[in-house]
């Protein structure tokens, strides 16, 4: 099984401890203890082991709840929401289209020019905006209205290189990135606020109709074209650079996937793209708990567990070891977070090991789910005389940052699928740094997209 260990990037092992000088101080007191320790890493990898068999039953009953999914409101484990999206941009869209990206205490506005098949993205510009603490606890139209503000100063600076068509209304692509009951592809309402904001009389409420009426409030005349999530987001962005692309994964501070469900699957509908929610997976085989809220976590549990059995740290457990989610995923630094600093080499060997077994497994789950995916499409075996490419379009940070992390996942995929079809599907990197994916997918939603 091959091992994750990235010292440069995403989890910097290399920084565990960064002690001025590293003395022996807090080594085993004895054989025995330092035997202990050795058993609770030994036991843990036990019971994070995902032999390849074990894994292929993962990826079998996550095709099944998906199955269920589709056939019943509530009948399984896998949300499976219907995103309303029947069709996904092209290459073809062209004109001018905004995005607008709230997702925490900063927002992001972006205008891009597409250019059609020949010109694709001709031009695009953004801006970030910090929202002021105080709005994010006021009230809706408080918050909506600084928004629209702040936008309706981003549309002013619209210069050479941007217009629109004769008599065409600009449209938006929104990411809003907290709890959201869809209800179309331009609508949904506010299930609960997350990150910092609490504002109450925003819930229940459609964000799009809030929107809407600071944007009219501010004499801008725009459209809120599509109301987006962040894994439809990257479907979309993915599909308009390269047409392969059928399904998207998030694997982030969180993790989802979307993809294009075939239309027989689905009662009274055509072709859509399904919203899976598959970080509500569980399977009895292994629990998930692969995104990159819960690794950093469980590194710190093992270790807690290692500091009261064996003073692996000392004769005293260090207190914020006790603390949960004090340790992020992408720094696990002992001194910095815990107060750790004059520890063995031994013991830092073991906390390495420790991210390996945290990660690797991580990494193989999430390959299985994506096999789970492909099984619902059909695309996990490869059908005489057709040519089949599938291409899985994947974003966050625990994939982009994480190198061996990204590689392990490959590798494993590689492995469930045997080398014919391993040929015929590809894992891409889609980056949205800039924001744009909302834009493609307002563009693809557009009255004017094809004038």
């Amino acid at each position: 099984m091959k091992r994750v260990c990235d010292t440069q990037k995403y989890i910097r092992v290399a920084e565990v401890c960064v002690a001025a000088t590293l003395t022996e101080t807090h080594t085993m007191k004895s054989s025995e203890r330092w035997s202990k320790a050795t058993s609770i890493l030994k036991e843990f990898e036990e019971q994070c082991a995902t032999p390849i068999g074990k894994l292929r039953h993962v990826a079998d009953a996550m095709t099944v709840e998906m199955h269920a999914g589709l056939a019943s409101e509530g009948g399984s484990k896998l949300k499976m929401l219907n995103s309303h999206v029947d069709h996904l941009p092209t290459g073809i869209e062209h004109g001018l289209f905004y995005a607008l990206d709230l997702g925490g205490t900063n927002f992001r506005v972006l205008r891009v020019q597409l250019g059609g098949r020949d010109g694709r993205v001709v031009k695009q510009e953004f801006t970030e905006v910090s929202i002021p603490p105080e709005l994010m606890t006021s009230t809706s139209s408080e918050l909506f209205d600084f928004i629209a503000k702040e936008l309706a100063r981003f549309i002013a600076t619209e210069g050479q290189g941007f217009f629109l068509p004769p008599g065409c209304q600009r449209d938006l692509g929104f990411t809003f990135s907290f709890s959201v009951n869809q209800l179309s592809i331009p609508s949904g309402t506010l299930i609960r606020w997350t990150k910092g904001f609490s504002i109450y009389d925003a819930v229940d409420k459609d964000v799009v109709v809030e929107l809407t009426e600071s944007l009219d409030r501010q004499g801008i005349d725009m459209r809120v074209a599509a109301l987006v999530n962040d894994t439809i987001g990257t479907l979309a962005g993915g599909k308009y650079f390269n047409n392969n692309v059928a399904a998207a994964v998030i694997l982030g501070t969180g993790t989802n996937a979307a993809y294009v469900e075939r239309a027989h699957a689905i009662p009274k509908s055509g072709e859509m793209v399904i919203n899976t929610e598959w970080g509500n997976f569980r399977s009895s085989h292994l629990p998930k708990i692969i995104s990159g809220m819960y690794l950093g976590d469980i590194v710190r549990r093992v270790l807690c567990k290692m500091a009261e059995e064996t003073g692996i740290f000392g004769d005293i457990v260090p207190p914020k070891l006790k603390t949960r989610f004090i340790l992020k995923t992408p720094e696990i630094k002992l001194k910095d977070i815990f107060g750790i600093s004059d520890i063995s080499f031994e013991t830092r060997r073991v906390v390495v090991e420790l991210c390996n077994i945290v990660a690797t497994r991580a990494a193989r789950l999430s390959a299985t789910g994506i096999l789970g995916i492909l099984k619902k499409m059909g695309k996990d075996t490869v059908k005489e005389g057709e040519k089949q490419r599938t291409v899985v379009a994947v974003d966050g940070g625990l994939f982009e940052h994480y190198t061996e992390f990204r590689s392990c996942l490959k590798s494993t995929l590689n492995e469930l699928l045997g080398d014919e079809v391993a040929h015929t599907v590809v894992i891409e990197h889609a980056n949205d740094g800039s924001g744009i994916d909302a834009a493609l997918f307002a563009a693809s939603q557009s009255l004017y997209s094809e004038v």
